[in-house]
């Protein structure tokens, strides 16, 4: 397990610079680290890795819009913190796609301590917001932080309900960036009470295809989640998913089954998740797991690059490189078939789909799948 650090001012940088950089995401900001030992070296590597995968035109982020990001940030009473770091959420730091760098806005040391995610619809009924508000808070007074995604209905009644004993909002946007406008007043009690954090930049605006990815913060946060009031085909029921992919606990709250805001629930208790009644139905199945956080090696923050990780054989990466490419399709393949049929070594895959990724011909999927971007 890699020990926790802080990081400097001009290291923070160097890793704002990686992951605003094009293609680099948090598992190919992870490769990278891994491989160059330092941000610093994997920004002087990536326009020839691009190269290499195809694109002559890659886009470093420039130092100037990262120390302006920094500056803005502070500016709101904001500040980054990275996956190495002791106040980053230890029970996402587990995950292989933790965001590098968060943004947070409020209390930074409620990010440690234990937290239940609690999320629902956004057209929750009254019966379900008076729940939400009470479960909530007799949550927070058991000692959890409770954080959701402060959308509307079910959300904003979550964080309203704990927001006395610590509450954590995730960002679909930027953390400056209030989505709905209607919860502008509760998102200044969070930011003035609790936490808000983001792995967006700055200024911007939730997309849908924003949203899985906050989802999977929401549920990478906590030891379980909890859905109330969730139609089958919501996003309540995409972050239970995930949650059950990252080995939290997935809860419901039974709901009538003529309301259709009740059948994402009801279906996940068919399915083996914990039916909730109120807080003990919590406490009682969180007992005995010490309700702390997963084994966390901080996020990316590997050992430093050995021999055998500066020097691949070129040869061997250009032999390689059309015949593991051409395994590739529109369809997601997982990375393990693609190993077994290539028959190239882990590290000579990994680094040309690493290569491909920076070039935008590669896209990852859950699962550890990948497949060629939708323009190929």
């Amino acid at each position: 397990m890699n020990e926790s650090r802080p990081l400097g001012h001009g290291e923070r940088l160097d890793w704002l610079r990686l992951i605003r950089s094009d293609n680099v995401g948090p598992i190919t900001f992870r490769q990278l680290m891994t491989r160059f030992g330092s941000a610093q070296d994997a920004l002087e590597a990536l326009p020839d890795l691009a190269r290499r995968g195809g694109n002559r035109s890659f886009r470093v982020c420039p130092k100037s819009a990262a120390e302006k990001e920094m500056a803005a940030l502070a500016k709101i009473g904001g500040r980054l913190i990275a996956s190495c770091e002791p106040q980053y959420p230890p029970a996402l730091a587990a995950l292989a796609d933790a965001p590098p760098l968060l943004s947070v806005v409020g209390h930074r040391h409620l990010l440690g301590q234990p937290m239940i995610a609690m999320v629902g619809a956004r057209n929750g009924s009254a019966n379900g917001i008076r729940f939400t508000e009470t479960l909530a808070r007799d949550l927070s007074e058991a000692g959890f932080v409770v954080a959701s995604g402060l959308a509307r209905g079910i959300d904003a009644a979550a964080h309203r309900g704990a927001i006395d004993g610590g509450t954590t909002a995730v960002m679909a946007g930027g953390v400056d960036i209030v989505y709905p406008a209607e919860n502008q007043s509760l998102y200044r009690d969070i930011a003035e009470r609790g936490a808000l954090i983001s792995e967006m930049r700055l200024g911007v605006r939730p997309q849908a295809r924003h949203f899985p990815n906050r989802n999977r913060i929401v549920s990478g946060l906590a030891v379980a989640v909890i859905v109330i009031e969730a139609t089958l085909r919501s996003g309540s029921l995409i972050t239970a998913r995930l949650a059950g992919e990252q080995g939290r606990d997935v809860m419901a709250v039974p709901g009538n089954p003529l309301d259709p805001r009740a059948r994402g629930a009801n279906k996940l208790i068919r399915e083996g998740a914990v039916l909730v009644e109120g807080a003990d139905d919590v406490l009682e199945a969180l007992a005995g797991t010490g309700a702390g956080h997963p084994a966390a090696e901080p996020g990316a923050a590997p050992p430093a690059a050995g021999p055998a990780a500066q020097e691949l054989d070129e040869e061997a990466l250009s032999t390689a490189r059309d015949a593991i490419t051409a395994l590739l399709g529109a369809a997601p393949t997982p990375l393990d078939e693609i190993l077994r049929s290539s028959g190239f070594p882990p590290a000579h895959v990994t680094m040309i789909l690493l290569e491909l990724e920076l070039a935008g011909r590669l896209q990852r999927h859950p699962g550890g799948q990948v497949s060629l971007a939708f323009d190929q």
